[in-house]
């Protein structure tokens, strides 16, 4: 396994660098023999993700139940050991895969782009805190808890800071030595980062739904609720009283969504890393595109402003909805804010639905090329988009079917179901938006107009009625240029390449718009059901006809989804507005 014994890889790389600067308008090709293991290398990896990811989904759902013999602390036990095998690798890649010779011949321009990597390490810097408050609500008690659940956090810490450290500079690396300890490393990583995700989302749910129905539950009920943070054997005697552990239990509570939110974000990054292991990119087709993001320029400030109204109006509600839900027992309460909630969402989708088909149809307009390369990033984000959608669409189907299946109807139900219409609605016209403006070509006559200025005899200020007297009607001045394989100035082109960058294409424009007016809207649809606005518990209605078990069971399984998909919108828009 050690450098040393990569020399046949070594002499294989060089062969292929050799073979590129031969045919450099070939695609590297590789031995059969080399996809051959290529594909079982994978394939092991796979196998070693999936099983492991039963184990501790098994462990996961079992420890949530209090009939199951499976405590609480076994999962803790087995999150721990995973975290810290995943953090012995990482430290192992650091100082010796990535450091041996020939190791990373070549890096991924679209993988890990930084703004990617900035969301990764704002959620790290939450989930870190989070991970302080756990320690200081365990340590209240410590006397009567398993030392687990203290040890925990800690190790959850550490593993936050060395895997963010490790995706921030080695999201790139394509990777051509220890080609399956890396695949095997980056899988156990991917699993370890879901398995610490279902585990968050499994207390957080648990949390939620003793926090709804605590005043009117069985004792049977609160003896199952109890288990999601502490031994139910022990529940009473290690009860939290103290004014400060209400804090330390309160604050690590809300700052869930955070921890999830980043166990996602680094299991997406790991995945394109494991594809890249033993990736050799040919530069002539991957192309880099280095665009600047400008918020405030180019730009008509209409996405701005009415995606900030949009913002800002949504944090009110959800505070009045916290309020009037949460705090109040009066149904009276209750109905009205459901029904400023359904009200706000229907506003809020309808906009969203009715910009992304703009959007949609100013594509059919856009004369940009669309790129079919090879692109593992683009392709993940494509199916994180798709696939964590279905959880919002199974969340909205059932509704429909219980409010359609059910009498009487009221106010509260036809705004339920509008809502659950334009909730499919928009994760598809959306979909449609963000996935078309991935696939579009950067744009190229900011660059193209830039390098020709360049070439215009060093000229800063340039009238173009001089153009004529500075450029030779024969265009010989410009033949040496094209004997040389560029392509010739022409006057015309040089008068185009001086007056374009004035004035940007309209369809740019609005697609700029678009795409901040839909990031700012998936920002406050993301933090209303994140930090607590879930109408679909306190509604009667899907309650009332799937029952007390079913129901919570499925908004439980689905609502995460729906939750991720709304941050990874903003990830994919914030790359659209970019490319645009």
């Amino acid at each position: 396994m050690g450098c040393g014994q990569k020399d046949d890889k070594a002499s294989l790389a060089s062969s292929q660098i050799a073979s590129f600067s031969h045919q450099p308008h070939q695609p590297p090709s590789t031995p059969a023999s080399k996809e051959v293991w290529k594909k079982g290398g994978r394939m092991f990896s796979i196998l070693l993700a999936v099983h492991l990811a039963l184990l501790a989904c098994t462990l996961v759902s079992s420890g949530a139940f209090e009939k199951i013999a499976v405590h609480d602390y076994d999962v803790f036990f087995l999150l721990t050991v995973m975290m810290l095998i995943v953090t012995i690798w990482i430290i192992f890649y650091l100082a010796g895969t990535s450091r041996c010779p020939d190791a990373i011949l070549c890096k991924d321009s679209h993988a890990g782009p930084i703004w990617l990597r900035g969301g990764l390490i704002l959620f790290a810097i939450f989930s870190l805190v989070m991970d302080v408050f756990k320690i200081g609500y365990y340590s209240s008690f410590y006397s009567c808890l398993s030392a687990i659940k203290i040890i925990y956090p800690i190790v959850q810490a550490i593993f936050v800071v060395v895997q963010t450290y490790f995706l921030w500079i080695s999201a790139k690396d394509c990777v051509h030595v220890h080609l399956n300890v890396t695949r095997c490393g980056l899988m156990l990583t991917l699993t370890t980062n879901l398995a610490v995700w279902m585990s968050a989302v499994t207390d957080e749910s648990v949390h939620k739904a003793h926090s709804k129905l605590k005043k009117n539950m069985t004792d049977e009920i609160f003896r199952w609720l109890l288990k999601a943070g502490m031994r139910s054997s022990s529940a009473e005697e290690c009860n939290c009283n103290s004014q400060i552990c209400q804090i330390f239990k309160n604050g690590y509570f809300w700052l869930y969504p955070f921890n999830i939110e980043y166990s996602l974000f680094a299991s997406a990054m790991v995945y394109v890393m494991w594809k890249n292991v033993g990736r050799f990119i040919d530069h002539h087709s991957h192309h880099i595109h280095r665009l600047k993001f400008r918020l405030f320029r180019r730009t008509f400030f209409i996405g701005i402003v009415l995606g900030l109204i949009i913002l800002v109006s949504g944090l009110g509600v959800l505070i009045l909805y916290e309020v009037q839900v949460n705090s109040s027992t009066e149904s009276s309460k209750k109905s009205q804010a459901l029904t400023m909630y359904y009200i706000f969402n229907i506003v809020c989708l309808g906009l969203m639905s009715l910009v992304c088909i703009g959007g949609s149809v100013i594509y059919r307009f856009d004369k940009r090329d669309m790129d079919r390369h090879k692109n593992p990033t683009r392709t993940l984000d494509v199916a994180l988009l798709m696939g964590a959608a279905l959880g919002q669409y199974a969340i909205s189907y059932y509704s429909i079917v219980a409010i359609v299946a059910s009498t009487p109807r009221d106010a509260i139900s036809a705004l339920n179901l509008t809502y659950a219409l334009l909730m499919i609605a928009q994760h598809t016209f959306q979909n449609i938006f963000i996935i078309e403006g991935l696939h579009r070509q950067p744009p190229k006559e900011d660059h193209k107009h830039n390098s020709r200025q360049k070439d215009l005899y060093g000229l800063t200020f340039v009238n173009i009625n001089a153009v004529s007297l500075r450029v030779p009607d024969s265009g010989s001045t410009l033949a040496p240029s094209t004997a040389s394989g560029t392509e010739a100035i022409q006057p015309s082109d040089l008068v185009r390449s001086l007056t374009a960058p004035r004035k940007m294409n309209w369809r740019r424009k609005c697609l700029r718009e678009i795409s901040m007016f839909l990031l700012l809207s998936n920002i406050i649809l993301w933090i209303m059901p994140a930090f607590g606005a879930r109408p679909q518990f306190d509604n009667d209605t899907e309650l009332n006809f799937y029952g007390d078990s079913m129901w919570p069971a499925i908004v439980d399984i689905c609502l995460p989804f729906g939750i991720f998909y709304r941050m990874h919108a903003v990830a994919s828009l914030l790359e659209v507005y970019i490319m645009s």
